[in-house]
């Protein structure tokens, strides 16, 4: 696996202005479900079994990252919280790329064996955080 810098080729998917547009319309779209005071998504894995899901806790951890608190947004969701630290890296990273037209981070020369890591990795902290999540049996009602 290696780390390289490039422009992207001519019918190459463009990650970073796809990234950040998700990210920026999900943030749009969030604020504003709030503002409209509309009500706060209901788990249905929760309500039908009484235990968290994998992503129980995410609304609250986001918005405890979003006001500061990060302590907080953590301990909602260990795994939400991780991916906003991402998030809160990769956004400027592709706001500056895009408006610079600079070269682009790529990872390339990937082994199959890598490959299964990666998602023996994914799936390994998919089923941690879960664990944290029923351990801590927080009222994710």
């Amino acid at each position: 696996m290696q780390l390289t810098r490039r422009h992207l080729a001519p019918a190459e998917l463009d990650h970073e202005l796809i990234w950040l547009s998700v990210s920026l319309a999900s943030l749009g779209s969030a604020a504003a479900w709030f503002a409209l005071g509309l009500p706060w998504p209901h788990c249905v894995f929760h309500d039908l079994t009484g235990q968290p899901c994998l992503t129980c806790g995410a609304t609250r951890a986001a918005i405890q990252f979003l006001h500061g608190h990060f302590l907080a947004a953590l301990r909602w969701n260990p795994l939400v919280f991780a991916a906003l630290c991402a998030l809160s890296i990769f956004n400027p990273y592709a706001l500056v790329v895009l408006i610079t037209r600079a070269p682009r981070l790529r990872i390339v020369h990937i082994t199959n064996t890598q490959k299964r890591f990666g998602r023996a990795v994914v799936i390994a902290l998919l089923a941690l955080n879960w664990i944290y999540l029923l351990a801590h049996g927080r009222n994710f009602s």
